[in-house]
């Protein structure tokens, strides 16, 4: 048993009873209203210093000191929007529930550690992390201001990680949607001839995007993910047409290379046939930026809790994060992401997403052990089992 578990058993209600509101109380991306305001509570009562932002949904709690050095831990709060058993409605099919849980866990088992803690930790609850904005905004509002270190946490779907089973690195890829709008000119269905088909325009950009080739070493992806034209009546030829692409990236430097080309390609395409074409760039996810030194905190603590057959090497996943633009806009924070094995099933974003959530504490112990072995890296002095297990 380690120095942590006492400690976890005697809040298990508490968490849990977090945990069922936060999975029945569900909000979207920048709508977190009730979300934030039900934390902000919940921490307020247990001590925490609890910042939230005029702006914004989301906020901040932290513990120990005003100023210095900082140890933060990162959660998102917002909630997908889906078909649920046939309904329109908010639903935490991404496991956000889940890690408000863990990292709330955390938070409070390091309150009980370091009642007097010489280096301040906090508690980063961000919003809109579906629509990858959220990250950005708690940069420009400071919240990742003084943070030295950082810590998140993702659920796992099976296929990854099972039950017992957790990585330090999550190595998601970078992400981006691009729409685009092209304009030709309208004609009569039988004079093809006077027109430029918008429709048939976007699909030449489309093959001339299929001939693109990149380093196969490095895992990428675009795909077409919408295509609409014309109108009720259908015999106009359409002057008009919309498409959206999904480009994917392990790296940053060669997600930028897509994003070129393949707006080069199509814009090419459309100007062969005498169609134009505007494009707009969704909200950019960045890719993986590891610290080496988290990472290796991070595994000594799966190692420490859980033993070293639990500790797996690292998750490379295509899926998108923007936990990683806290890296991207402050390169100096040593930062990774906790993979959590829970047993996770059909798959995330599936609107019937279950998972084991007695995994739950063991995120919150593995987060409360990194962040102390963080902790002490910057100042802070050990703290005996018995005095962190009785939470004197």
């Amino acid at each position: 048993m380690t120095r942590w578990k006492t400690a976890l058993s005697a809040m298990r209600p508490e968490l849990e009873a977090l945990f069922q509101h936060l999975h029945t109380h569900p909000e979207i991306s920048w709508q977190e209203y009730d979300t934030t305001r039900y934390l902000a509570e919940r921490l307020t009562d247990w001590g925490f210093r609890v910042r939230r932002f005029e702006t914004c949904t989301g906020l901040t709690a932290d513990w120990g000191p005003d100023t210095g050095p900082t140890v933060a831990l990162r959660t998102d709060i917002d909630a997908l929007w889906q078909v649920v058993d046939g309904e329109w409605q908010a639903n935490h099919s991404c496991g956000h529930d889940g890690h408000m849980t863990v990292v709330t866990g955390a938070l409070r088992l390091l309150q009980q550690a370091f009642p007097t803690s010489p280096v301040r930790i906090r508690a980063i609850y961000q919003p809109a992390e579906e629509t990858g904005e959220g990250a950005r905004q708690m940069v420009e509002l400071g919240a990742l201001d003084d943070v030295v270190f950082l810590f998140g946490v993702h659920l796992r779907p099976k296929e990854e990680l099972s039950s017992g089973q957790f990585s330090a690195c999550i190595r998601n890829g970078g992400a981006i949607q691009i729409d685009g709008r092209i304009t030709g000119t309208a004609a009569h269905g039988a004079r093809p001839h006077l027109g430029v088909n918008a429709i048939e325009a976007a699909i030449a950009g489309w093959q001339a995007v299929q001939t693109l080739h990149f380093p196969p070493m490095i895992p990428h992806s675009v795909k077409i993910t919408r295509l609409e034209g014309g109108g009720q009546s259908t015999n106009i030829i359409p002057d008009t047409a919309q498409f959206s692409f999904d480009l994917r990236a392990e790296t940053n430097e060669l997600l930028d290379q897509l994003v070129h080309q393949v707006e080069s390609r199509v814009r090419q395409a459309c100007a062969m046939m005498g169609a134009e074409v505007e494009f707009h760039r969704g909200s950019r996810v960045m890719a993986a930026q590891v610290d080496d030194t988290a990472r290796r905190l991070l595994a000594e603590a799966i190692v420490d809790c859980f033993g070293e057959a639990a500790l797996v090497p690292e998750v490379v996943t295509p899926g998108a994060e923007d936990f990683h633009y806290y890296t991207a806009l402050r390169p100096d924070v040593k930062a990774t992401m906790l993979g959590l094995g829970c047993n996770l099933t059909p798959g995330l974003h599936h609107p019937k997403m279950h998972f084991d959530r007695e995994c739950l504490l063991d995120g919150a112990e593995i987060l409360a052990e990194a962040a102390a072995r963080a902790a002490r890296m910057l100042g802070m002095e050990r703290v005996s089992p018995d005095h962190s297990a009785s939470g004197a």
